[in-house]
């Protein structure tokens, strides 16, 4: 069924569905969310591994596994907290947005590079296939350039709250996106308002974002989520991006 708000695409729109926040603590919310996607025959996914969140070998074990079967993974930061608060922007950010996740908003330029390269070498250093994608704790990519990224920094896509930005041929697509993450009465209708506009967006772009968190299939706008995937029935991989 469609909800009454927000009526079935008038063409066909593509799909990049993503899962966050891929950590030891967070796995068995993950598996759950990861049962609702294959229910509903959504692939291909991309899941987003936070490296230094205290991976053992079977966790190691299963990430391969996840790609053995398919899924793609993707970098996500370093630790996805921050020990300190970097300016008053920052703090605002944590207090309304990123809620002390934002770990690029207190490096400067060098210590985002380092903490970049550091995510993207973990993949290789565990057996693991290096990906394409990074994509910064709550989209906040912080102080570097898009030329530094593109010139020293070793992913070929990464993906911010606007958009994704690909440094293979300099091209930024500003995709709209879908979120879900309702732990909170108030972001109910916040959420619900904000996707109500993504959703026409991406009728016109013929392509939006699914971001997915671990929690929430059990959050309020479950519902939600399932009608989404009901609704976006061609997902593509990040990847192909450049092929459009």
């Amino acid at each position: 069924m469609t909800h009454p708000a927000d009526p079935a695409p008038a063409g066909p729109v593509s799909a990049l569905i993503s899962v966050h926040d891929l950590m030891p603590a967070t796995m068995p919310a993950v598996r759950r969310i990861l049962t609702l996607l294959e229910q509903a025959g959504r692939a291909p996914v991309t899941l987003l591994v936070v490296p230094g969140s205290g991976w053992a070998r079977h966790g190691i074990r299963e990430l391969k596994a996840l790609q053995r079967s398919g899924y793609r993974l993707a970098g996500h930061g370093w630790l996805h907290r921050v020990p300190r608060f970097g300016g008053l922007y920052h703090r605002l950010h944590g207090l309304l947005l990123s809620r002390g996740v934002a770990e690029h908003l207190a490096l400067d330029a060098d210590g985002i590079f380092a903490l970049i390269d550091r995510c993207y070498a973990w993949f290789g250093d565990q057996g693991l296939d290096r990906p394409d994608l990074y994509v910064p704790p709550a989209w906040a990519m912080g102080s570097i350039s898009s030329e530094r990224l593109a010139s020293a920094c070793p992913f070929a896509l990464y993906e911010t709250f606007n958009g994704v930005l690909d440094v293979r041929n300099r091209r930024r697509h500003r995709i709209p996106m879908l979120g879900y993450e309702a732990d909170q009465s108030l972001r109910v209708p916040v959420l619900r308002a904000w996707n109500a506009l993504n959703r026409r967006l991406g009728r016109r772009a013929r392509l939006l974002r699914i971001g997915i968190h671990p929690n929430d299939g059990e959050l309020g706008l479950r519902e939600d989520l399932i009608r989404d995937l009901k609704r976006y029935d061609h997902a593509i991989d990040y990847a192909g991006l450049g092929d459009g």
